[in-house]
């Protein structure tokens, strides 16, 4: 564990204020995206243990080399340009007060995080907007609305993606949505993390105190090395993945392929043959 870490004196706090600086100028980057605490938690991290080249490609899931706590501390205070700020109250993301209209059509993606903050920051940063798709929250927004389930179902093929910690409440949330949906021809999908996930990506994990409640059915998919993970009490946050790939990650997974590129001489030739307003035949 690197000694700022450990160290409370004056010299162990600045080398962490210094981390933290580092860490939020790579969490903003590219084009200054916006980060919650907990993700800058993580930067910091990784800022204070990087990963070696060589070993980058061997999964695993380290411990944190700092804690929360001692993060918590030394960031009071301080407010780097990107940072969120954190909510007064517990705010609703997504409902008819804030999106009337999104219930008049058929509605072919959603997108629901298990975390508040991790659905504020997607919001933030326009995913929403990017990949077409609303952002919901777990926390403020199950069961969902009758009348957005009534919109997915009217898409016909809808998918709703479901964003959540590899831990066994994360696991186990796809399938809640699920059940929420009943019937319908709405699909469910995982995004993750899955515990193999959290180790590619060497995601910092942490470890739940004391013996771990057993939980639900184990979802098809799920191997029993990652089952085992999580019985040992181990975890990861979506909060761990660094802001600029999850962003990505989630344009990818929600917004589809994107469509074939057209070329100029390609635009022109439609149009001539598009009708109204277009060139005159000579």
């Amino acid at each position: 564990m690197p000694t700022s870490t450990r160290s409370t004196g004056p010299v162990g706090r600045l080398l962490l204020e210094r981390a933290i600086t580092v860490a939020a100028r790579r969490a903003a980057t590219p084009g200054g995206l916006r980060f919650t605490e907990r993700q800058l938690y993580y930067e910091t991290c990784r800022v204070l243990r990087p990963t070696p080249a060589p070993v980058r490609r061997i999964p695993h899931s380290p411990a944190p080399p700092l804690r929360l706590s001692r993060f918590t501390e030394v960031l009071r205070g301080r407010e780097p340009a990107g940072l969120l700020p954190a909510p007064a109250a517990a705010p609703t993301i997504g409902g008819p007060a804030r999106e009337p209209d999104l219930y008049a059509y058929g509605l072919p993606r959603l997108l629901i995080c298990q975390d508040r903050s991790i659905a504020r920051m997607l919001l933030a940063n326009h995913v929403h907007l990017e990949a077409a798709c609303p952002v919901l929250s777990a926390e403020d927004d199950l069961p969902l609305d009758s009348r957005l389930v009534a919109a997915l179902e009217r898409a016909g093929d809808a998918t709703v993606h479901v964003l959540h910690d590899a831990s066994p409440a994360g696991i186990a949330l796809p399938a809640r949505v699920r059940e929420g949906l009943g019937p319908g021809p709405a699909r469910v999908a995982s995004l993750g993390l899955v515990p193999r996930h959290a180790q590619a990506l060497r995601l910092v994990s942490g470890r739940r105190p004391g013996p771990v409640p057993p939980f639900g059915p184990v979802p098809r998919g799920l191997r029993a090395a990652e089952v085992d993970w999580l019985a040992a009490g181990r975890f990861a946050e979506v909060a761990a993945v660094p802001p600029a790939r999850l962003v990505r990650a989630v344009l990818r997974l929600t917004r589809g392929p994107r469509p074939a590129r057209h070329s100029v001489w390609g635009d022109l030739r439609e149009l001539r043959s598009a009708g109204f307003l277009t060139w005159p035949d000579v």
